[in-house]
């Protein structure tokens, strides 16, 4: 499914770091973004930005979460690393990405390969969808995000 602004999220469950089940859409406003890859250079820069300006998001009703394909022990040790404060979920079986429409082909350095296409969706409290960012300025996403949130 590829979601577009203003239609209204279908329900769908993720596992987090923890193992501890979350079901979507949530009751609260929501950054969901999806990321290729823990501990890469762009998905770092991404998720700190995110990190450094969480407060700003929480004043403003919004919770952050993250999706990638790693495992959870993955996302354990990306939190760890960089001192996330928000949950990230393990969509190893791809069944998130693909309800999104954010896995597919791409192309790096001449070779194709299947991945995450770097996606955020901002969903407000009833779970229509607000935003969407498909070309992420890793290095300043929360700003990119607050230019559009306000």
């Amino acid at each position: 499914m590829n979601f577009k602004i203003g239609d209204t999220l279908t329900p769908f469950e993720g596992k987090d770091q923890n193992e501890q089940t979350h079901t979507f859409p949530l009751s609260q406003a929501t950054i969901l973004f999806f990321y290729p890859k823990d501990n890469t250079p762009g998905c770092t820069a991404e998720a700190c930005s995110l990190r450094d300006e969480y407060e700003v998001f929480k004043n403003k009703g919004y919770t952050i979460v993250g999706v990638s394909t790693d495992s959870g022990k993955s996302h354990l040790k990306f939190i760890d690393n960089y001192q996330l404060p928000f949950n990230l979920l393990s969509d190893s079986e791809k069944t998130i990405v693909n309800h999104f429409g954010v896995w597919g082909k791409k192309k790096f350095m001449g070779k194709e390969y299947e991945g995450i296409f770097r996606t955020t969706f901002v969903i407000n409290e009833t779970g229509v969808i607000t935003h969407i960012i498909d070309k992420v300025d890793t290095k300043n996403a929360a700003k990119q995000l607050l230019d559009i949130i306000g």
